[in-house]
């Protein structure tokens, strides 16, 4: 690993940004992230607003090491994407769907607080009338309890899940659902890895069938690469809603993986209608080719953040950069 940069270093490379989203996404309309011009290529340092400093210094090291190190070899040139369907109504699918090319596997977001069971029915069953060849997947974000996941799965099933995404919030109920379904449909972990204090507890509860990496809240490329090889779990990559810069780093990830069973989370900036690259980092044909991302000018003046923004972040940056120093 590199010496850890400046705080001067990052904050003359850093450029914060507001990027307005097609469709309201996990509750945000306008996506803020930081990005830096480093001398291994340009970096992502974006953790959702309400993240603790020490969650999102993992965030940072995963952009110094993309920033500053750059990214380890790749076994793939192209990677299977999936599309992504927010918790819109079964009358909106179509347009989202609109925007992504050539899909074959979407995910499907469901247990939006607010929502009815009925209404992620009607949601999943308008995708499985559009592509009845697709495979579709769902992710409730930990939403449901117990009882509500066992229910909700069965019936959802009807439409053919290829998996089921963090249908719970903790690891004991997550096992708790895979043993209620035997195996009728396959649970996946998501924030149990990338928000756990150790990321390869739910392997050894055996919780779940595979599990979501994501590069930025493991800290990095390399790290996210050995938890995947530790907990010996089938890994899908997915991104965090980022702009191409960070979707590069994904991509990077999944590009590196030994072995790939599963189509990538990495198609959210088709949900976006702002980015920092051009051309953005998109499928095509269902898949991403690995290349290089670097920031348009024009774009990152176009989507600036207000100063105040600018301000909210650097003054992040500064916390935990201060943390990695200590770290």
């Amino acid at each position: 690993m590199v010496a850890l940069p400046t705080l001067e270093t990052l904050t003359a490379s850093a450029h914060v940004v507001s990027l307005p989203m097609r469709v309201k996404f996990r509750g945000v309309v306008s996506r803020e992230v930081m990005v830096f011009d480093g001398p291994a290529g340009w970096s992502e340092f974006s953790p959702f607003v309400e993240y603790d400093d020490e969650e999102s210094s993992r965030w940072l090291a995963s952009a110094i090491e993309a920033g500053w190190v750059g990214y380890p070899a790749a076994v793939r040139s192209s990677v299977p994407v999936n599309a992504t369907v927010p918790a819109v109504t079964a009358a909106e699918v179509p347009d989202v769907l609109a925007s992504f090319d050539a899909v074959h596997t979407v995910k499907i977001k469901v247990a939006e607080a607010g929502q009815s069971l009925s209404e992620d029915a009607a949601r999943v069953g308008a995708v499985r009338h559009l592509l009845p060849e697709a495979k579709i997947r769902v992710d409730a974000n930990g939403g449901w309890s117990v009882p509500q996941a066992v229910t909700a799965l069965r019936m959802l099933n009807v439409f053919g899940l290829e998996y089921a995404e963090q249908p719970v919030a903790s690891i004991p109920e997550l096992a708790a659902v895979r043993a209620a379904l035997s195996g009728s449909v396959l649970i996946a972990a998501d924030e149990s890895v990338r928000k756990a204090s150790d990321p390869l507890a739910v392997a050894r509860a055996g919780a779940a069938d595979l599990i979501i990496v994501k590069a930025a809240p493991l800290g990095g490329v390399r790290r996210a690469l050995e938890i995947v090889a530790e907990a010996g779990l089938p890994a899908v990559v997915s991104s965090a809603l980022d702009s191409s810069v960070g979707i590069r780093t994904g991509l990077a990830l999944a590009a590196a993986l030994p072995e790939l069973p599963y189509a990538c989370g990495l198609g959210t900036v088709s949900l976006m209608a702002g980015d920092v690259a051009s051309p953005s980092l998109v499928a095509v044909g269902g898949g991403m080719e690995l290349r290089e991302v670097v920031g348009d000018p024009v774009l990152l003046e176009r989507f600036a953040a207000p100063a105040e923004r600018r301000d909210w972040w650097l003054e992040r940056l500064r916390r935990c950069h201060a943390l990695l120093a200590t770290s």
